[in-house]
C-alpha cells in the first residue's frame, strides 16, 4: 500500500494524479469509528465523511427522553480493544444516549481518531469513473473529492420519515422526529403534548414524557409488542466481574444467532411441559434484555400455534400491568405475534397509561384527520397541544443509500437498482458498484448491531489489503455471486414468521411510496451471526469468491 505511486497509469497510457484518498468512509458511527482506526493503524491515507456536527450516528442525533441500548452495555461495546476494555466503566446495564456517546467520544479521542474526521459534509453524490477506477463524491458545501474505495458507514435508522398528514405546516406549537429532538434539554413541565406513533421509539419516549407533562396524548394506528428492559446500575465489582469476562462474553456473542449472551432454548417447544414453558417465561419475563425473546424456543419464531400460545402469554402479563381492561386490550397487537419481528423493549411503558395526564387515542377507530394551527383533529374530536412528537419511524436500511445519488458503471444509479428492494453480496457488496464496500448495509447478519459490525469491518479491511498486495485497483462482486446470495437471503426468510409481519424490518412503512404490507423487502440475512460469519470466511479463505479483482 505505502509503496504505490504517486501515479497511475490510465488505460490510454496517459499519467492520471493520485486521488484524494486511497479510501473514503462515510459515517462516523460505530462502524465509522471503528473502521478509521483500522484504516489508519495501515498508514492508510483515508478519511471519515461526517455530515453532522460530531461523531456518534444514532447516538450523537437521538437524545429525546428514554433512549437507551436494548442491548446489553458490555456486549454493545467494542471489542477490539483491550485498553478500552479495561478503562471503560459502564454504569447501566443498558447505557442511556449520554453514556453512549461519551463512549463513543472516549474511544475516538483516545486513539486520535477525529484528526481523520470531516464534520458537516454531506455527501450528495457520488460517481465511478471506469477510466481511473475511482470514485468522485461531491459534498454538499460545494467539494467534490476523489478516492480509490469507499466504505459507507452510514447507519441501518438514519433517515426519519414524517406522515403524510394535511396542516402539518401549520401548527402554531412545537414538533418535530424524535430524531430531530433539540440538543437544548425541552421544559416539558406544564405542556400538553402528543405522541404520534407507538414503535420502538415511542415506547421509550411516552413513559419519559408522561412524568414531565401536564398531558400527554398518544395517537396509536396499530399497538405493537414490548417486553420489559429491566435495567440496573453496575457496580464497581460487577464491572471487574465483567472485565475479567470479556472474553467469555465476546465468545458467547460470536456463538449465537443474534450476537447477544441470550441463546435460545433448543430442547423442543412440544417437549417441554406447558408448567415448565410457564415458569421459564417468568423467569425470562422478569430478567434483564433479550432474554424474553432470544432465550426462547425456537418454535415461537416458526411454528404459528407456539407463537400464538406464547403471545397469549405476554399478553396477560400486559393485562396484569394496565388497570384498565379496556385500554389493556388496545394496547395488545392482534394482527401479529409476539417476537416475530424486532421486541421494543421498555421501562414502565404500560404503567404510564394508568397515570391521570395520559390519554390513549385509537387512531385505527378515529383516524387523525389533520393538523390544526393548535392541535390535531381526529374523526371524533379535536386535541389541542403545545408539542406534536412524530414518532413515526424511518426509512430504514436503503434510506440511507437513497439520499446518495450513487452512480456505478453504466451510469445505473442505485436508487433504480434498489427499488423493489436490496440486492447485495454479502451484504457488503453491489454488482454494478465496483469499489465500494457497504458496513451495516442492507442483508448482513440480523445481530446486535457493533458485533456485525466488527464482522464486517474485519472481512472489509483484510479484502482493501488484499487489492493492495496484489496491485489491483479495482474489485466487483459478480453478478452470479450476488444472485446466489440474493436468493440464499430469500430463502432464509422462509421459514420464519416474520416474513408475515408488517415491519420495517421487511420494508413496510406506510409513510413511504412502494413500501406497502405485502411487499416484501429482503432487508436482513435472517440466518444468524455465525452462519454469517463461517460464509465471510469461507469466501475469504476461498481467494475471495464471488469478486472479480482487476
Amino acid at each position: 500500500m505505502t509503496d504505490q505511486s504517486v501515479l497511475e497509469t490510465n488505460r490510454s497510457g496517459g499519467p492520471e494524479p493520485e486521488p484524494d484518498y486511497e479510501v473514503v468512509v462515510i459515517g462516523a458511527g460505530v462502524a465509522g469509528i471503528y473502521q478509521i482506526k483500522r484504516l489508519v493503524d495501515l498508514g492508510v491515507k483515508a478519511t471519515v465523511l461526517e455530515g453532522h456536527e460530531d461523531l456518534g450516528g444514532t447516538w450523537y442525533k437521538n437524545r429525546y427522553p428514554g433512549a437507551r441500548f436494548d442491548s446489553e452495555s458490555f456486549t454493545y461495546g467494542y471489542s477490539f480493544s483491550q485498553e478500552v476494555l479495561e478503562e471503560w466503566h459502564w454504569t447501566e446495564q443498558f447505557s442511556p444516549q449520554p453514556e453512549t456517546l461519551r463512549y463513543l467520544n472516549f474511544v475516538a479521542d483516545k486513539f486520535d481518531l477525529r484528526q481523520h474526521m470531516q464534520f458537516n459534509c454531506l455527501v450528495d453524490a457520488m460517481s465511478f469513473d471506469e477510466r481511473t477506477d475511482t470514485w468522485t463524491l461531491r459534498l454538499r458545501d460545494g467539494r467534490d473529492l476523489t478516492t480509490r474505495y469507499v466504505l459507507t458507514a452510514i447507519g441501518v435508522l438514519s433517515i426519519p420519515t414524517m406522515p403524510h398528514i394535511e396542516g402539518m405546516d401549520r401548527f402554531e406549537g412545537e414538533s418535530f422526529h424524535p430524531f430531530h429532538w433539540p440538543q437544548e434539554p425541552v421544559d416539558l413541565s406544564g405542556k400538553r403534548v402528543a405522541v404520534i406513533g407507538t414503535g420502538a421509539t415511542a415506547i421509550q419516549i411516552i413513559p419519559e414524557v408522561a412524568k414531565e407533562a401536564e398531558q400527554l396524548i398518544v395517537f396509536q394506528r396499530r399497538p405493537n409488542w414490548a417486553a420489559p428492559l429491566n435495567n440496573a446500575p453496575i457496580s464497581e465489582e460487577e464491572m471487574a466481574d465483567i472485565r475479567r469476562r470479556y472474553d467469555e462474553i465476546f465468545d458467547a456473542c460470536a456463538r449465537t444467532p443474534g450476537g447477544f449472551e441470550h441463546a435460545p432454548d433448543r430442547r423442543g417447544f412440544y417437549n417441554v411441559p406447558r408448567e415448565e414453558r410457564l415458569e421459564l417465561w417468568d423467569r425470562l419475563y422478569d430478567g434483564p434484555g433479550f432474554g424474553i425473546w432470544l432465550q426462547n424456543f425456537v418454535e415461537i419464531f416458526m411454528d404459528p400455534d407456539a407463537n400464538a400460545e406464547f403471545s397469549d402469554y405476554i399478553a396477560d402479563r400486559i393485562r396484569q400491568r394496565v388497570d384498565d381492561p379496556e385500554l389493556a386490550e388496545k394496547l395488545i397487537p392482534t394482527d401479529h405475534g409476539f417476537g416475530i419481528q424486532r421486541v421494543p423493549l421498555e421501562t414502565g411503558y404500560y404503567e404510564a397509561y394508568n397515570r391521570d395526564n395520559v390519554e390513549l387515542v385509537d387512531a385505527s377507530e378515529t383516524p387523525i384527520e389533520r393538523i390544526t394551527p393548535s392541535g390535531i383533529r381526529t374523526s371524533r374530536q379535536d386535541y389541542d397541544v403545545d408539542l406534536i412528537v412524530y414518532a413515526t419511524g424511518f426509512d430504514a436500511f436503503t434510506g440511507a443509500f437513497d439520499r446518495i445519488d450513487i452512480e456505478g458503471l453504466g451510469g445505473q444509479k442505485l436508487r433504480a437498482k434498489w427499488a423493489d428492494g436490496p440486492v447485495t453480496y454479502l451484504g457488503l457488496m453491489v454488482h454494478g458498484f465496483p469499489n465500494l464496500l457497504m458496513l451495516a448495509g442492507p442483508q448482513i447478519a440480523a445481530t446486535n448491531f457493533p458485533r456485525a459490525v466488527e464482522t464486517a469491518v474485519d472481512w472489509a479491511t483484510p479484502l482493501l489489503e488484499h487489492a493492495w498486495e496484489h496491485g489491483y485497483t479495482r474489485f466487483e462482486a459478480t453478478a452470479e455471486a450476488e444472485l446466489a446470495w440474493f436468493d440464499h437471503v430469500v430463502d432464509m426468510y422462509k421459514p420464519f414468521l416474520l416474513r408475515t409481519a408488517k415491519s420495517w424490518i421487511t420494508g413496510y412503512n406506510s409513510n413511504l411510496e412502494g413500501h406497502e404490507y405485502g411487499k416484501t423487502r429482503y432487508n436482513l440475512y435472517n440466518g444468524g451471526g455465525p452462519k454469517y460469519a463461517a460464509r465471510l470466511d469461507e469466501v475469504a479463505d476461498n481467494d475471495y469468491e464471488g469478486i472479480a479483482f482487476s
